[in-house]
Formats: structure tokens, sequence, C-alpha cells
């Protein structure tokens, strides 16, 4: 009998017990949660089940920095990395360049005249992230907006291979003349003036993007935040921009191949430190860190490499001061040439850059096809040619010391930029004898600086547009290119340049574009200083072609997560 109570006893405790159990959900497969708890959103909305084994899997997420507010995030309008590193991953063209073969995107197909100077493109079945379809329209639309001169796209001059391009930006053409014509909606022909061996691969760049006519048309100022009303057609959409701090990405479902698209979210801070990037990839909270997502501190170079994770890659751009020849010391030439032969540009790649890359001799850089070989404009760290040249300007300024001239060097916020500022600053004292005032600016304050000429000597970079030396040379045909920024022009240089565009011999070409270098350097408008390569490092987990192109791009679609 004892035993008997004991044993109804303990079965009446275990039901109590288990009570309890199941009221904390100790082993219950149902979560419980309190109203309004962020997490339980979080995790129900972002995990999605493998319907092959009804497990949950994480959305794949890649972390990313890049070093200021885009400029701008309309493709007709954004001449700088920073922008063209998001406007590549949201919009998509008629072609893509991927390791350095056209191939097709938004058109499923082109065919080209036997004269070379027609090209019908057929788009494939496309949408916008609102669900529209893209349409030829979309791309005139696009095109015409750039060209019109009160819309001011300081890459316009990217669309004059079209016929009547040029005149009709300029205003002494009409747009009637433009060789854009549309078809019908998937059809597009587009006509130029010459022959233009290059071509596709502009149709690949961000100026030829097309633009949703009806958006754009409704708000002009449709680009200038995230949203339903920033309509795109690339693999991602821009879902969220908090300004001067991140930017977000999310895959673009009515992306017609969104199936091969592998990452749901794309998250971009907006980091100004190169110290402070490396420290969020050390610490896991990025996953990739290069151009044009961030950079590599000079500082962290040496321990990436022995490290074993440090990336140099080859990339088809000029480090390079210009100058503002419009300004009373800057537009003397020998000053000019003065200061671009004292750069010790070996010592400063041997000890500050420290990422192979070369000495710069020349505007346009030597993995430029064609221009392989040193043209010897001048040599590097030349100090006898800098001295005498100094001392022929001073006679030409009426300048009785070097310590009389007093200049100032302008760059972005950059520690990598100021180190390399300053290495420069001491070559000038210790060479010339010129004292050299160094100043930064944020990057969007710094790029009007530029163009409305409001500084001395400035720091850029310029990335190949396309595999073709008329790349670096087209923005100094004339003063007014959107990207010219120095003030300088050439009458002769021009001509040659216009030349070029019209000669259907490629080795007749080729000669024409190197006579152009050879006025453009004996003018001295800029300082080369090197040839970039492309430093950056990644985690394990990130796979697939995340390390940028030769042209500096990135396309995320190609990039994956395996953690």
């Amino acid at each position: 009998m004892k035993k008997l109570n004991r044993n109804i006893f303990l079965l009446f405790m275990l039901l109590i017990l288990s009570a309890v159990l199941v009221a904390c959900n100790f082993g219950g497969e149902q979560t419980t949660t309190k109203p309004n708890e962020e997490q339980t959103n979080t995790d129900t909305e972002n995990n999605t089940e493998d319907p092959v084994t009804n497990e949950t899997t994480e959305p794949k997420e890649i972390n990313l920095v890049i070093a200021s507010e885009p400029p701008s995030l309309h493709p007709q309008l954004a001449t700088d990395t920073t922008s063209g590193a998001i406007l590549n991953n949201t919009f998509e063209g008629l072609t893509t360049v991927i390791d350095g073969e056209v191939v097709m995107s938004a058109a499923k197909d082109v065919k080209i005249s036997d004269d070379l100077l027609t090209y019908t493109f057929t788009l494939r079945d496309a949408k916008w992230t609102n669900g529209d379809p893209v349409t030829a329209e979309d791309f005139e639309y696009a095109w015409k907006w750039a060209l019109t001169a009160e819309n001011t796209s300081e890459y316009a001059s990217m669309l004059y291979p079209i016929k009547g391009a040029k005149a009709f930006h300029e205003g002494t053409g009409s747009e009637a003349d433009l060789g854009i014509n549309v078809i019908d909606a998937k059809t597009i022909e587009v006509t130029l003036e010459n022959p233009t061996p290059y071509f596709l691969e502009l149709t690949a760049f961000k100026t030829y993007y097309p633009i949703h006519k009806a958006t754009a048309e409704a708000n002009p100022e449709w680009y200038t935040e995230a949203g339903e009303g920033y309509v795109s057609n690339g693999p991602f959409k821009l879902s969220d921009w908090q300004h001067s701090a991140s930017i977000t990405l999310e895959k673009n479902e009515n992306y017609w191949d969104t199936e091969n698209v592998a990452l749901d979210k794309v998250n971009i801070s907006m980091v100004e430190l190169e110290s402070t990037m490396a420290t969020m990839f050390d610490a896991g909270e990025i996953d990739f860190l290069g151009s044009p997502y961030g950079s590599i501190g000079l500082d962290v170079i040496d321990r990436y490499k022995q490290e074993g994770i440090l990336t140099i890659a080859d990339y088809s751009g000029l480090y390079m001061y210009k100058f503002n020849t419009t300004d009373p010391l800057i537009s003397n030439v020998n000053l000019r040439k003065a200061l671009t032969l004292a750069i010790n540009r070996e010592g400063l790649i041997t000890n500050i850059t420290k990422g192979e890359q070369k000495p710069g001799v020349s505007m346009v850089p030597s993995g430029v096809t064609g221009f392989e070989e040193d043209r010897g404009y001048f040599k590097d760290n030349d100090v006898e040619g800098a001295k005498a040249a100094l001392e022929q300007a001073m006679k030409e300024l009426g300048i009785a010391s070097p310590s009389d001239i007093k200049l100032n060097l302008s760059y972005n916020t950059s520690e990598a930029h100021a180190t390399i500022a300053q290495y420069i600053q001491e070559n000038w004292r210790t060479t010339l004898g010129i004292d050299v005032t160094l100043d930064n600016s944020e990057w969007q304050v710094y790029l009007d600086k530029l163009s409305n000429l409001d500084y001395q000597i400035g720091r850029l970079g310029w990335i190949a547009d396309y595999n073709d030396a008329y790349t670096f040379l087209e923005m100094y045909d004339s003063a007014t290119n959107g990207n010219n920024d120095t003030g300088w022009e050439n009458a002769e240089y021009t001509a040659l340049l216009q030349k070029s565009n019209t000669e259907m011999d490629p080795e007749a070409r080729l000669d024409l574009l190197k006579q152009a270098e050879a006025i453009f350097m004996a003018e001295y408008p800029i300082a080369p200083i090197y040839y970039y390569t492309n430093l950056s490092v990644k985690k394990d987990y990130v796979k697939g072609s995340i390390e940028p192109d030769g042209l500096g791009n990135i396309y995320l679609k190609n990039v994956d997560i395996e953690k």
C-alpha cells in the first residue's frame, strides 16, 4: 500500500513538472516571445525554408564599406568610383564587360552593319524594380537626357560616338539628327558618326544605363533617396540610404536573371579612415576590403602580405596631380615641369604605397593596349632637370628665390592621400626649395573645388572606362570638358583626337593618339605619379568574382557567401 501510494505521488509530481517544462518552452518547438519584440520579426522574415529539407537557411549577406557619401546615384550624373560601385549593381546596360569580354546584359542580341556604323540591339524581357518592362524608350530617354546641356552631365562626351550627339550637346545640332532610333519597345537602333571599335564596351558604362522614363518625369529628384521611388533595372535594388552613414542593397526579385544572384542583401557602411576599415575587416565586421569598396591602409599592407591574404591585381588607372593652368603661378609650364620631374616615384612606391605600382611617366598607363612601351617623356626623379626647369620658371615669373613660391596641394580626405602628399611635399622642399601647404576636404566638396578650378595642385585618380587610350586622352579635348579640371586645352591636340575618330586603320589611329599624348605631356597639365594596382583582402567564405576587374568594377551579381 505504501508502495502504491508512493508511485501515485511520483506520477503526480511528474505530471506537474511536465506542465512546468511545457509552459517554459523547454523542449517545445514553438517559440513564444513578448509582443513587439524585434528579434522575433527579424528571424521570421529573414530565414527561408529549403523546400527539400524543410530546414530554415540564413539569408546571404555581405558587409562592405565605401569611403564617403556617393556624390550622385544618377547614372548620367555620376563620374566617380564610389557612385559607380552602387550604380554598377543597381543598374544594367545593354552590355557588361566581364574579364575583358563583352557579354549581353539588358540586350539579348546585337546586329552590326557591314560598315560598322549601325548597331541594332534587341532587348530581353526584363523589368524595372517597380515591375514595369524595360523598354527601348527608357534607353533613348536616358541618353538624350545626358546630352541635354542644361542637365550638366559631365560624362555626356561618352555618348559622342553616336551620330549627332556632340553637335546636339554643344547646341549646334538638333535632337532630330541624333542617331538614336526606337524601332519598337524591344528594339533600339544606334547609328555612329564613325566606326568605334570599343562601342560595345561603352554601352556597358554607367552613362549608357537606362532610366525609367515615367519615374524621372514624375520626380526629377528620384535618384536622391532609396525606396520604391528609386527605380532601377539591375540585380539589386536600393532599399535603404542613410545619408553619410550607410547604404543597403537587396536582391531585385524582378531582375531577369535573379535566380543566378546568390546574395540576398548588401550592407555598405560609409567609413572615411583606412585605419578604421582595417580594424573592421580584422574584427570580421566587413567581408571584403579593396577599391571601390574601401581601400587597404598603407600601414597594414605588409601585415596582410605576411598573412598571405593580400591580393594585388592589375588595374588600368593613373594616380596623378592635376595642375590648375589658369592659376597665375601654375600657368607657367616650366614650373609645372619642375614639380613633375622632382617627384621620386620609385621611392614613393618602395617606402610608402608598397603595392607594386609602377612609376607614372605618361598620361596613358602602360597596361593600355598599344601603349606598353615607355614613350620617353621624362625620367623619374630627374633632380637636375627639375632644377633647370625651376630656374627658367623663376626668370619667366620674375621670382628671385624658390622660397618666394608658395603653393597649395589639395586632396580628398584620406590617410593614404595625406601620406603620399606629405612625401611629395618633402620632395619639392628638399629638391626645389619650394614651400607647399597641404589641405584636404570631403569628397564631394573636393570634386566641386576641382570642377570650379578652386585649387592650384590637386590629387586625382583616373580609371579606364574601356580598354583604349582614348579614355585617358578624351577628357582634355577642351577646357570645358566636364572631366578636364585643369583649364588646359590645345587646338592641335584636339584636332588629332578628332582625326583619330575617323581613322579606319588601327595602326594609323594609334599613331595619332600617341602624337596627341606627346603634345599633352610637353605642356604638363598633370604630373603622373604612378600606375595603379588594386589591393584587396577578403574572408575565406566570400566566393565568386569579388576581386575587381582591370577597370576596377565589381559585379556583386557574381559573388556568393558560403559560411
